[in-house]
């Protein structure tokens, strides 16, 4: 965006994104819809209080602007009367955010990162990009798409929550 003062409308990526999104489970449970899963996109707001005293809170990210950090929350629900094995969340990162290095999240889960578009996954440290030639470990900026492994079963009617930060380019 050549005029950093216009934001871009949260909703319409969120959308985009959520188009893109890829949940993979066990093959059982994709066929039989056990998860719901939803996104939501914040952003922190700072405000001074009637005594001076500064105030944070979450608010919806209808429009951010470049250099802004948004916050996504992946909720997944096992919406059957059965466990859930297997539970893998795969979100991308769109190419116009960058990822906050170590802001990944998940209770109970094994996080990993890809940094070829979602084709192969590993822990953080154990990524490589090729810089010119030689190899050099991934950063933050390479990375296109976060997973989250559930280690256990997601009991019948139980939630998880997966969240990451990004920031704007």
């Amino acid at each position: 965006m050549s005029d950093t003062r216009k934001g871009i409308d949260m909703k319409n990526l969120l959308s985009a994104i959520l188009l893109m999104t890829v949940m993979s489970f066990s093959a059982n449970a994709q066929e039989q819809g056990h998860l719901k899963v939803t996104t939501t996109v914040q952003k922190e707001q700072v405000t001074v209080n009637e005594a001076g005293e500064t105030e944070r809170q979450l608010v919806a990210a209808d429009t951010v602007v470049p250099g802004e950090t948004v916050i996504y929350t992946i909720t997944f629900q096992n919406i059957s009367d059965e466990p859930t094995e297997n539970v893998v969340i795969t979100n991308p990162i769109d190419e116009s955010l960058t990822y906050v290095d170590g802001s990944a999240f998940g209770p109970g889960t094994d996080i990993q990162f890809s940094v070829d578009g979602g084709q192969t996954f590993a822990p953080r440290e154990a990524l490589t990009v090729d810089e010119d030639g030689s190899d050099r470990p991934a950063e933050a900026k390479d990375f296109t798409h976060i997973r989250w492994v559930m280690q256990q079963e997601l009991a019948a009617g139980a939630q998880g929550t997966a969240r990451f930060s990004a920031v704007l380019k």
